[in-house]
């Protein structure tokens, strides 16, 4: 494909992401009271102690929470789409044969990114209540809706986004940009950077919270590494036995 191609490609894989998302997003709108319900629930845990309540800086404040809750529902429910979209502008940089994996890559992002929004919906609340914890009790906490909300679904999508990040380095180790053994060459960077993630996305005071993140971005990493490194051992065989044909064909 010619550089004017890629970017026509670029141009209808951008558009069909955006229409999903957009559609994701009127169901989200439907859905935000539910949403902000579940989010609510830290804040009505620490009421029980001391005075803790949501509230808004602006008349229009409330329709703008509504909004960037369905966004990020839209985000999250469009997900299939838009990964897919992702793996199909990518996919003519394989060969024929390596196309065929790419429903594989499809369909392990997915659930690898649900199961990543779920982490971080599952820690969202112990790590409000430990922040939350540094005020003393005889004070109030009044938390503003709008960054309330945003460093919830943030937190959300971030460590959605970082379970699927391992599938991307397989991919890229399929379409030959890197091997396996430089994928595994930088293991230390990799698990210093998932741990500086997971201790930026969970307060300082809650360990537990960011081991829950760490240990499976660290599974995740080196199961991609064994992905790569079977992939590497298949190209070899597959170079090889095609050597070998070449010169058994060739003339004495």
């Amino acid at each position: 494909m010619s550089f004017g191609e890629h970017l026509i490609e670029l141009r209808k894989r951008l558009f069909r992401s955006a229409i999903g998302i957009l559609l994701g997003g009127i169901f989200g709108f439907i859905i935000a009271p539910a949403v902000l319900d579940v989010l609510r629930d830290p804040i009505l845990e620490i009421a029980r102690s001391r005075a803790a309540s949501l509230n808004y800086d602006s008349i229009t404040g409330a329709f703008d929470l509504r909004m960037q809750i369905a966004i990020y529902v839209g985000l999250v429910v469009s997900s299939p789409v838009w990964l897919y979209q992702i793996f199909a502008f990518i996919t003519p940089a394989l060969t024929r044969k390596e196309k065929r994996y790419t429903f594989g890559f499809f369909f392990s992002a997915v659930p690898l990114f649900l199961a990543g929004c779920a982490s971080g919906f599952f820690v969202f609340p112990h790590i409000v209540e430990v922040l939350a914890g540094f005020a003393p009790e005889e004070d109030t906490s009044i938390f503003l809706a709008k960054y309330y909300v945003d460093f919830a679904l943030k937190l959300v999508f971030a460590v959605g986004i970082a379970f699927v990040l391992p599938v991307f380095v397989v991919l890229l180790n399929f379409m030959g940009v890197i091997s396996a053994k430089g994928i595994l060459k930088g293991w230390r960077v990799a698990i210093l950077t998932i741990t500086i993630f997971c201790a930026l996305a969970t307060p300082a005071a809650d360990v537990f919270s960011m081991f829950l993140l760490a240990i499976p971005m660290v599974m995740l990493y080196f199961a991609a590494v064994g992905v790569a490194f079977w992939h590497d051992r298949i190209a070899e065989k597959r170079a090889a036995k095609l050597l070998t044909e070449g010169l058994g064909s060739s003339p004495a």
